[in-house]
């Protein structure tokens, strides 16, 4: 039985774009937007020289009876493209900016459980945590790398690269999810195998949350702004989560002797 629910999943996601706007936790928004801009400007360019490029050599691993496909087969193609490039920039943007992200999801938990905010020594915080913070990023790269090269793989299939499509859009929603609640996991010291447990054990809200983050992911601009957006919903993903597993186990009666 799959557990939890789709639409909590989703509500979290747009608490996100309310929190960011949230006194104390704007600055640490602007300066990774800021990077995001010079990051996203790459990758548009990168994406504008290379697309046809790529999407012809997918295309020439073709068999000549498939020829009557080519129409089919080169927006399925191009669609696999671009959702490739648009996770590469998600995950390009996290790794530089997770020293900012992962401060950015401590204030908005002691904002969300009604903790001060003291924002002092923000800058020490933040270089204290750079080598945690890209650790962390690499393990989820080690996490994603084998999985993507095996989509990659049926996505050169002819025929099954259809539903590589598909299965590629529910594996960046799932990624999505990690990448993002990995933040205040790690800020409250779990493992990144407890957080996998974590979220397995709620796999439908976090397939609601990462759908999503995922799709703005592939807005122009919007992208920018649903980075910080998706580390605050995660926020509240983990600590409303964590509050209704606390009133679970108060529910959860004694067996009588």
């Amino acid at each position: 039985m799959v557990s939890g629910n789709f639409f909590n999943g989703m509500s979290y996601f747009k608490q996100g774009f309310g929190l960011i706007r949230e006194p104390g936790l704007r600055l640490f928004v602007i300066l990774p937007l800021l990077l995001n801009i010079i990051i996203f400007a790459l990758f548009v360019y990168a994406i504008g020289s290379l697309y046809d490029e790529l999407v012809l050599w997918l295309m020439n691993l073709l068999p000549e009876w498939l020829s009557f496909l080519d129409w089919l087969l080169w927006a399925v193609y191009g669609a696999l493209v671009i959702v490739i490039f648009a996770y590469g920039f998600v995950v390009v943007a996290n790794i530089i900016g997770s020293p900012f992200y992962g401060y950015l999801s401590e204030l908005t938990q002691k904002r969300l459980t009604g903790q001060d905010l003291q924002t002092d020594d923000d800058w020490k915080e933040i270089l204290k945590t750079i080598p945690r913070s890209i650790s962390r990023e690499i393990y989820k790269l080690i996490y994603y790398i084998p999985r993507a090269l095996v989509l990659l793989f049926i996505g050169m299939i002819p025929v099954v690269n259809v539903i590589a499509v598909v299965l590629w859009f529910v594996f960046s929603a799932w990624m999505m999810a990690l990448q993002y609640v990995d933040y205040p996991s790690d800020n409250g010291k779990q493992s990144f195998t407890d957080l996998k447990r974590y979220l397995q054990a709620r796999r439908l809200t976090a397939l609601g949350f990462g759908i999503l983050a995922y799709i703005a992911s592939l807005v122009p601009l919007l992208n920018l702004v649903a980075i910080p957006a998706s580390v605050c919903g995660a926020t509240a993903f983990w600590v409303k989560e964590s509050a209704l597993d606390g009133v679970r186990m108060t529910n959860i009666r004694r067996p009588l002797r």
